[in-house]
């Protein structure tokens, strides 16, 4: 019998921020059922970031697990993720990372609040040496990424993640593959379409869980 390896997900640590993080989840959901959504969608999106800066706005569990697993397998120097919110997603991401054995996330934030807590919540559970925070504009703080980069997770604000795929994938390594969540966002749809369609050296599969992923390989 060989060694069992238990995932870094099971890490006390890990496990009890999760838990701690998606339960204040859900009491955001209650709060975002009753919010004016089409305020919301008018805002600029620095207006949008100090209206959400409490809210967490996360990945479901399933769709953390997935991120978890798809990161073990696909063995990425550098992952990037755009939307790191209170850093849920994130600590999928790095625990996968850290059970790699090789590797780093690269995650990007533009509220300064949410960027402390996730400071917090990384070094709580010993992940912060596998996580570099990027402040500021992801549009800014991506462009001055030089390393091939294996792993994408598509997480923040909707209308910028196509722009933001876009300006990674000159750094995509062949066989990336590129994640985004939450198909169902109407926002989401020009990143879909792009995808979507082979022309543009995507093969897309949409994943049924949360609220929908779309998983990309660049191929």
């Amino acid at each position: 019998m060989g060694m069992t390896h238990i995932s870094t997900l099971a890490d006390p640590r890990v496990a009890n921020a999760l838990d701690r993080m998606f339960t204040a989840a859900d009491r955001d959901k209650e709060v975002m059922a009753r919010a004016d959504l089409d305020a919301f969608a008018a805002m600029t999106t620095r207006e949008r970031v100090d209206a959400a800066a409490d809210v967490y706005m996360p990945v479901s569990e399933a769709g953390g697990r997935l991120l978890y697993a798809l990161v073990r397998a696909a063995r990425p120097a550098t992952v990037v993720e755009f939307g790191t919110s209170f850093g849920i997603s994130t600590l999928f991401l790095a625990a996968a990372v850290r059970d790699n054995g090789i590797g780093r996330v690269v995650t990007t934030e533009l509220s300064p609040d949410k960027i402390a807590a996730a400071r917090r919540t990384f070094a709580e559970t010993g992940l912060d040496d596998v996580i570099t925070v990027l402040e500021g504009d992801a549009l800014e703080t991506l462009a001055t990424l030089e390393e091939p980069v294996g792993f994408v997770l598509l997480d923040g604000w909707k209308e910028l993640c196509l722009p933001v795929l876009r300006l990674l994938e000159p750094r995509l390594t062949p066989g990336a593959l590129v994640v985004a969540d939450d198909v169902t966002m109407r926002e989401l749809a020009p990143c879909l379409e792009y995808v979507r369609d082979p022309a543009n050296g995507y093969h897309s599969v949409t994943f049924p869980v949360g609220d929908g992923m779309e998983i990309s390989c660049r191929l």
